[in-house]
């Protein structure tokens, strides 16, 4: 890929996730330029190929932008994490993740 690279897990209690990063330094992705998200979808389906060979059954895609919202990396990136059946939070999407934790 021209624009990004792929970083695999570095959170020991989430294996099972990647990170698509920009080889451009911007804080959010906000910034990314159209040429750069004409490529989101080329990195989505590697790191989709990815997660579906240990099985993934679902997905999880996502960013948090700005310190209020709980960034802490000010370079843009997007996580997207395989969710797998009989997972502790099996069925949960984010917005009930959020709510069950506010």
């Amino acid at each position: 890929m021209e624009h990004f690279f792929i970083l695999g897990s570095i959170e020991e209690h989430r294996p099972d996730q990647a990170i698509i990063v920009p080889h451009r330094h911007i804080e959010t992705p906000f910034e990314l330029s159209a040429e750069e998200w004409s490529e989101i979808g080329d990195a989505l389906a590697f790191v989709k190929d990815r997660l579906d060979k240990k099985c993934a059954k679902g997905y999880a895609i996502g960013s948090n932008v700005g310190a209020v919202a709980g960034q802490d990396v000010f370079h843009a990136h997007l996580h997207v994490i395989g969710r797998f059946k009989g997972e502790r939070s099996e069925g949960l999407g984010i917005h009930t993740l959020f709510r069950s934790t506010s």
